[in-house]
Protein backbone atom coordinates (compact mmCIF):
# COMPACT_ATOMS: atom_id res chain seq x y z
CA UNK A 1 0.00 0.00 0.00
CA UNK A 2 1.11 3.20 -0.89
CA UNK A 3 1.16 5.85 1.93
CA UNK A 4 1.56 9.51 2.16
CA UNK A 5 1.61 11.78 4.43
CA UNK A 6 -1.31 13.94 4.96
CA UNK A 7 -1.92 17.98 3.87
CA UNK A 8 -3.31 18.55 7.52
CA UNK A 9 -5.16 17.62 10.68
CA UNK A 10 -8.39 17.14 9.01
CA UNK A 11 -6.95 15.24 6.70
CA UNK A 12 -4.91 13.16 9.21
CA UNK A 13 -8.39 12.62 11.03
CA UNK A 14 -9.83 10.92 7.65
CA UNK A 15 -6.60 8.76 7.20
CA UNK A 16 -6.95 7.17 10.67
CA UNK A 17 -10.97 6.99 10.01
CA UNK A 18 -10.32 4.71 7.18
CA UNK A 19 -7.60 2.68 8.99
CA UNK A 20 -9.54 2.09 12.09
CA UNK A 21 -12.71 1.25 10.19
CA UNK A 22 -10.30 -1.63 7.93
CA UNK A 23 -8.80 -2.04 11.25
CA UNK A 24 -12.20 -3.16 13.00
CA UNK A 25 -13.18 -5.33 10.17
CA UNK A 26 -10.17 -7.71 11.87
CA UNK A 27 -12.29 -9.87 13.62
CA UNK A 28 -9.25 -11.19 16.22
CA UNK A 29 -8.05 -8.13 17.45
CA UNK A 30 -10.39 -5.91 19.61
CA UNK A 31 -8.44 -3.23 20.95
CA UNK A 32 -6.72 -0.58 18.61
CA UNK A 33 -4.69 2.96 19.40
CA UNK A 34 -4.54 6.14 17.14
CA UNK A 35 -2.08 8.48 17.90
CA UNK A 36 -2.09 11.99 16.21
CA UNK A 37 1.85 13.12 18.16
CA UNK A 38 1.14 16.62 17.30
CA UNK A 39 2.36 18.75 20.40
CA UNK A 40 -0.31 20.96 22.16
CA UNK A 41 -3.25 19.51 19.94
CA UNK A 42 -6.30 20.28 21.70
CA UNK A 43 -7.86 16.76 21.64
CA UNK A 44 -11.32 17.48 22.29
CA UNK A 45 -12.77 18.82 18.56
CA UNK A 46 -11.00 16.17 16.98
CA UNK A 47 -12.14 13.33 19.41
CA UNK A 48 -15.48 15.14 18.92
CA UNK A 49 -14.99 15.08 15.09
CA UNK A 50 -13.50 12.16 14.95
CA UNK A 51 -16.55 9.93 16.85
CA UNK A 52 -19.06 11.87 14.74
CA UNK A 53 -17.51 10.34 11.52
CA UNK A 54 -17.55 7.12 12.85
CA UNK A 55 -21.40 7.08 13.50
CA UNK A 56 -22.04 8.34 10.40
CA UNK A 57 -20.40 4.90 9.28
CA UNK A 58 -23.52 3.57 11.59
CA UNK A 59 -21.40 2.76 14.17
CA UNK A 60 -22.46 3.52 17.75
CA UNK A 61 -19.35 5.38 19.66
CA UNK A 62 -18.92 5.79 23.42
CA UNK A 63 -16.13 9.21 24.30
CA UNK A 64 -14.53 7.78 27.91
CA UNK A 65 -12.51 10.50 29.62
CA UNK A 66 -10.21 10.20 31.89
CA UNK A 67 -11.91 12.32 35.02
CA UNK A 68 -15.77 13.49 34.90
CA UNK A 69 -14.19 17.40 34.41
CA UNK A 70 -13.44 16.04 30.98
CA UNK A 71 -16.46 14.17 30.38
CA UNK A 72 -18.65 17.02 31.39
CA UNK A 73 -16.87 19.36 29.25
CA UNK A 74 -17.53 17.01 25.97
CA UNK A 75 -20.42 17.04 27.13
CA UNK A 76 -20.96 20.43 26.67
CA UNK A 77 -19.38 20.91 23.29
CA UNK A 78 -20.82 17.38 21.79
CA UNK A 79 -24.17 18.36 20.00
CA UNK A 80 -25.80 15.16 19.13
CA UNK A 81 -22.92 12.72 20.98
CA UNK A 82 -23.38 15.04 24.17
CA UNK A 83 -24.74 11.76 25.86
CA UNK A 84 -22.01 9.42 24.69
CA UNK A 85 -19.33 10.90 26.94
CA UNK A 86 -18.38 9.30 30.02
CA UNK A 87 -15.70 9.14 32.54
CA UNK A 88 -13.58 6.07 33.11
CA UNK A 89 -15.35 5.65 36.86
CA UNK A 90 -18.93 5.91 35.07
CA UNK A 91 -18.04 2.68 32.70
CA UNK A 92 -16.51 0.60 35.71
CA UNK A 93 -19.57 1.73 38.09
CA UNK A 94 -22.38 0.42 35.21
CA UNK A 95 -23.73 4.13 35.43
CA UNK A 96 -23.51 3.81 31.52
CA UNK A 97 -25.45 1.30 29.25
CA UNK A 98 -23.91 -1.29 27.98
CA UNK A 99 -24.47 -2.55 24.59
CA UNK A 100 -23.09 -5.74 22.19
CA UNK A 101 -21.14 -4.30 19.27
CA UNK A 102 -20.73 -0.76 20.50
CA UNK A 103 -17.51 1.29 20.04
CA UNK A 104 -15.69 2.48 22.91
CA UNK A 105 -13.26 5.57 22.28
CA UNK A 106 -10.48 6.05 25.40
CA UNK A 107 -9.65 9.28 25.11
CA UNK A 108 -6.20 10.50 26.31
CA UNK A 109 -5.48 7.70 29.23
CA UNK A 110 -2.29 8.15 30.59
CA UNK A 111 -0.49 5.85 32.89
CA UNK A 112 -2.56 7.03 36.05
CA UNK A 113 -5.08 5.34 34.57
CA UNK A 114 -3.64 2.30 33.69
CA UNK A 115 -5.75 -0.24 36.25
CA UNK A 116 -9.01 1.58 36.00
CA UNK A 117 -8.99 1.48 31.56
CA UNK A 118 -7.76 -2.52 32.52
CA UNK A 119 -10.95 -3.32 34.21
CA UNK A 120 -13.12 -1.13 31.79
CA UNK A 121 -11.27 -2.91 29.01
CA UNK A 122 -11.90 -6.66 30.40
CA UNK A 123 -15.32 -5.81 31.04
CA UNK A 124 -16.25 -3.98 27.71
CA UNK A 125 -17.46 -6.67 24.56
CA UNK A 126 -16.96 -4.80 21.94
CA UNK A 127 -14.06 -3.49 20.04
CA UNK A 128 -12.15 -0.14 21.76
CA UNK A 129 -10.02 2.28 20.38
CA UNK A 130 -7.66 4.70 22.38
CA UNK A 131 -7.24 8.22 21.38
CA UNK A 132 -3.62 9.44 21.96
CA UNK A 133 -3.31 7.40 25.27
CA UNK A 134 0.20 6.48 27.09
CA UNK A 135 -0.09 3.75 29.30
CA UNK A 136 3.34 3.24 29.98
CA UNK A 137 5.32 5.32 32.24
CA UNK A 138 8.72 6.46 32.24
CA UNK A 139 9.17 6.52 35.84
CA UNK A 140 8.78 2.56 35.70
CA UNK A 141 10.58 2.33 32.62
CA UNK A 142 12.64 -0.51 33.67
CA UNK A 143 11.95 -3.45 36.24
CA UNK A 144 9.59 -5.59 36.98
CA UNK A 145 6.71 -3.76 36.76
CA UNK A 146 7.03 -2.10 33.76
CA UNK A 147 8.21 -5.97 31.89
CA UNK A 148 4.92 -7.07 33.21
CA UNK A 149 3.18 -4.26 31.91
CA UNK A 150 4.19 -4.52 27.88
CA UNK A 151 3.95 -8.41 28.23
CA UNK A 152 0.05 -7.75 29.76
CA UNK A 153 -2.15 -4.90 28.88
CA UNK A 154 -0.20 -2.92 26.88
CA UNK A 155 0.79 -5.66 25.05
CA UNK A 156 -3.25 -6.14 23.64
CA UNK A 157 -3.19 -2.82 21.55
CA UNK A 158 -2.36 -2.29 17.82
CA UNK A 159 -1.64 0.40 16.08
CA UNK A 160 -4.61 1.32 13.86
CA UNK A 161 -3.01 5.00 12.93
CA UNK A 162 -0.29 7.09 14.05
CA UNK A 163 1.55 10.13 12.59
CA UNK A 164 4.34 11.51 14.37
CA UNK A 165 6.11 14.99 13.02
CA UNK A 166 9.87 14.60 13.81
CA UNK A 167 13.17 16.72 13.75
CA UNK A 168 13.15 17.24 9.60
CA UNK A 169 10.91 13.86 9.36
CA UNK A 170 8.03 12.28 9.79
CA UNK A 171 6.71 8.93 10.37
CA UNK A 172 3.33 7.19 9.26
CA UNK A 173 2.15 4.08 10.54
CA UNK A 174 -1.32 2.94 9.22
CA UNK A 175 -3.24 -0.45 9.07
CA UNK A 176 -2.70 -2.43 7.31
CA UNK A 177 0.59 -1.15 5.54
CA UNK A 178 3.85 -1.09 6.98
CA UNK A 179 5.53 2.07 8.82
CA UNK A 180 7.07 4.64 6.55
CA UNK A 181 9.63 7.08 7.48
CA UNK A 182 9.72 10.66 5.33
CA UNK A 183 12.45 12.94 4.98
CA UNK A 184 11.57 16.76 5.05
CA UNK A 185 12.95 18.73 1.81
CA UNK A 186 13.42 22.06 0.50
CA UNK A 187 10.44 20.57 -1.99
CA UNK A 188 8.60 18.63 0.73
CA UNK A 189 8.69 15.27 2.36
CA UNK A 190 9.97 12.38 0.68
CA UNK A 191 9.64 8.37 1.50
CA UNK A 192 13.03 7.46 3.18
CA UNK A 193 12.32 3.43 4.25
CA UNK A 194 9.60 1.41 5.43
CA UNK A 195 9.64 -0.79 8.73
CA UNK A 196 7.78 -3.89 9.27
CA UNK A 197 7.64 -2.65 12.71
CA UNK A 198 7.55 0.94 14.34
CA UNK A 199 11.01 1.90 14.70
CA UNK A 200 12.75 3.10 17.58
CA UNK A 201 15.00 6.34 17.95
CA UNK A 202 17.97 4.41 16.90
CA UNK A 203 16.50 3.17 13.77
CA UNK A 204 14.78 6.78 12.44
CA UNK A 205 18.44 8.44 13.16
CA UNK A 206 19.65 5.97 11.25
CA UNK A 207 17.46 5.59 8.36
CA UNK A 208 17.36 9.51 7.70
CA UNK A 209 21.72 9.47 8.00
CA UNK A 210 21.56 6.85 5.72
CA UNK A 211 19.38 8.66 3.17
CA UNK A 212 20.84 11.69 3.45
CA UNK A 213 24.08 9.91 3.01
CA UNK A 214 23.16 8.44 -0.15
CA UNK A 215 21.41 11.38 -1.78
CA UNK A 216 24.66 13.29 -1.43
CA UNK A 217 26.27 10.38 -3.01
CA UNK A 218 23.81 10.80 -5.87
CA UNK A 219 24.31 14.27 -6.20
CA UNK A 220 28.27 14.33 -6.18
CA UNK A 221 27.96 11.69 -8.88
CA UNK A 222 25.47 13.98 -11.16
CA UNK A 223 28.29 17.03 -10.90
CA UNK A 224 30.88 14.85 -11.61
CA UNK A 225 29.31 13.60 -14.84
CA UNK A 226 28.27 16.87 -15.77
CA UNK A 227 31.86 18.13 -15.15
CA UNK A 228 32.93 15.48 -18.02
CA UNK A 229 30.81 16.35 -20.25
CA UNK A 230 31.88 19.94 -19.81
CA UNK A 231 35.40 19.84 -19.82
Amino acid sequence: MSLRLPADLLEAEDQAQQALLEALAEPKQRRWSVQWRFEGLRILPVALRFAQALADQELTPLLVWPDAGAAALARRDGGALASANASLQDVLAGRMDQRQGDLLIAVTPQPSDYDTLEQVCERWTGPVVMLNGRLEDAAVGIGSVARARRRGFVATWQVAYWLEPLAGAALLGRYPACWTLFRQDADGYREVTRFDQRPDADQIDSALHDGAAALGQQIGAVDRFLKDLSG
